[in-house]
């Protein structure tokens, strides 16, 4: 990297849906390495595909990004001097450099219609022929006063290689007979992603390229360009795919893992973030968890992959119930809130009760409901479910535990868990069975699961007496 060089990267999404995971971990790389080296972070929108925008779109992708703790400090809200940071706003600006390229013979207008390129196809795909390039000036110029539809391909060479370096993939070679005249103004007057992202770039003065390596073997096509134009080239860092298995890659386009999905999921943002990090990065150390002024310190272009990640979401959630554990309590409720509102009758329990045992026990929030559920679903119990190696238990056992335990705790004055722990002790004392296997009874009885996020004088105390005393009672009878 020139010392003197400032460094400025771009996160370049095209407005079609939610932002993908892939296309966030893009922008988190270009925000890391902007950041880390003191540099500019710009948004630009490229939205010249028309059929596939979606609106609401450039919306989503700002809430995610601001959700993500990555600051923008160029784009279409923010400004900025090399603006506008919209394509569709800048499509007078593409027509100018494509008409000089064609000056210097770097690209030709092309008149072929639909047909005549349907005919120059093999297997279902065309490769153009150079056709238009060898129509004279005069013949040019008289389809262009007739308003013959036209577009601007790019001349590429035959002959020879095109060589760049990538500071992932080191040097790269592309034999120049494999690059297609593509088009750079397509029929509408529009660019074309391939043209508008090399003369945006340079306008916007980024010194740094970073997108997915499906990109590298185009790249050659971009410096031709750039070298027609006697501009710089920019540095090339070109990122492995992120991989749904070991054949197929993550894809918005086949509905996909998006930021926002993992969100309304319960998961945190700073977590996923943290989690995509590591997807094509490896820090040096064992450390996993990193904050963002962490992952601004450490990121490396070294430690970037040459080859694919899997997205793993178990070890995400794994990641993101540590982040849960590590909340403020308040924090925590925060966040669980909403998902106690959907699953149990509000102002009938103290949410806080249940956030105390939970935020050890989840991984993500959305695991709430199901872990809540027994608090308004008391169903009949299966006699079978009291059986109980460890404790010798069994439906005839559970029955005569509970005909001691319900008089024993109505008479109870204090309903706290201290006196429900003492309570349950002396029970068990007086029965000569061990604490579990009266902890064990009336946790099933209270809650009729085999399973539960806390124990029989947790969940008792939640309930309080007169719903204990009646769910006891009920349990008996069922026995």
């Amino acid at each position: 990297m020139n010392n003197n060089e400032r460094v400025r990267t771009r996160f370049a999404p095209s407005p079609t849906g939610f932002l993908h995971v892939g296309g966030l971990r893009t922008a988190l790389y270009c925000y890391l390495f902007a950041k880390q080296n003191n540099g500019d972070f710009i948004l630009r929108i490229e939205d010249t595909d028309l059929e596939r925008y979606v609106e609401g779109a450039v919306e989503v992708i700002y809430k995610t990004l601001a959700e993500a703790g990555m600051k923008i400090d160029e784009g279409p809200n923010e400004g900025g001097p090399y603006g506008p940071y919209v394509q569709t706003e800048r499509k007078d600006i593409y027509l100018k450099y494509a008409k000089e390229l064609v000056d210097k013979g770097a690209a030709y207008y092309c008149f072929c219609d639909k047909e005549r390129l349907d005919s120059l196809k093999v297997n279902g795909i065309a490769r153009y022929d150079k056709h238009c390039l060898h129509l004279s000036k005069e013949e040019v110029d008289a389809k262009l006063a007739a308003g013959v539809p036209y577009v601007i391909r790019q001349n590429m060479p035959t002959e020879g290689v095109s060589e760049f370096d990538d500071l992932v993939f080191g040097h790269v070679t592309i034999p120049n007979n494999e690059l297609e005249d593509q088009i750079l103004i397509k029929s509408d007057g529009l660019p074309t992603y391939n043209f508008a992202n090399v003369i945006d770039d340079h306008l916007m003065h980024i010194t740094y390229v970073m997108r997915g390596n499906e990109y590298l073997s185009s790249t050659p096509k971009y410096n031709l360009l750039y070298d027609a134009l006697g501009w710089p080239r920019p540095h090339y860092i070109h990122l492995t795919p992120i991989m749904k298995d070991e054949t197929r890659k993550l894809s918005k386009r086949y509905g996909d893992a998006n930021f926002d999905d993992f969100v309304k999921k319960g998961y945190l943002p700073q977590a996923i973030v943290n989690y995509i990090a590591l997807l094509g990065w490896s820090p040096k150390g064992e450390q996993e968890k990193f904050t963002m002024e962490e992952l601004i310190e450490k990121f490396s272009i070294s430690g970037l992959s040459k080859s694919s990640s899997i997205f793993d979401e178990a070890k995400m959630k794994w990641l993101n119930g540590e982040y849960i554990k590590e909340l403020p309590f308040d924090k925590f409720m925060e966040y669980a809130k909403p998902y106690f509102d959907a699953s149990i009758i509000k102002d009938k329990y103290d949410y806080n009760k249940f956030g105390k045992l939970l935020q050890s026990r989840i991984e993500i929030f959305s695991e709430i409901p199901e872990k809540v559920a027994f608090i308004e679903d008391f169903k009949q119990i299966d006699p079978e479910m009291y059986n109980n190696k460890k404790f010798k238990l069994d439906a005839n056992i559970a029955k005569n535990i509970l005909s001691e335990v319900i008089p024993y705790f109505e008479a109870l004055k204090d309903w706290t868990e201290d006196s429900l722990h003492q309570a349950t002790t002396d029970m068990a004392t007086k029965l000569e069975l061990k604490a579990g296997a009266v902890y064990t009874v009336m946790r099933i009885a209270l809650s009729a699961c085999l399973v539960t996020p806390g124990g029989s004088v947790e969940i008792a105390d939640i309930l309080g007496k007169a719903e204990s005393i009646r769910r006891l009672k009920q349990a008996y009878s069922w026995l």
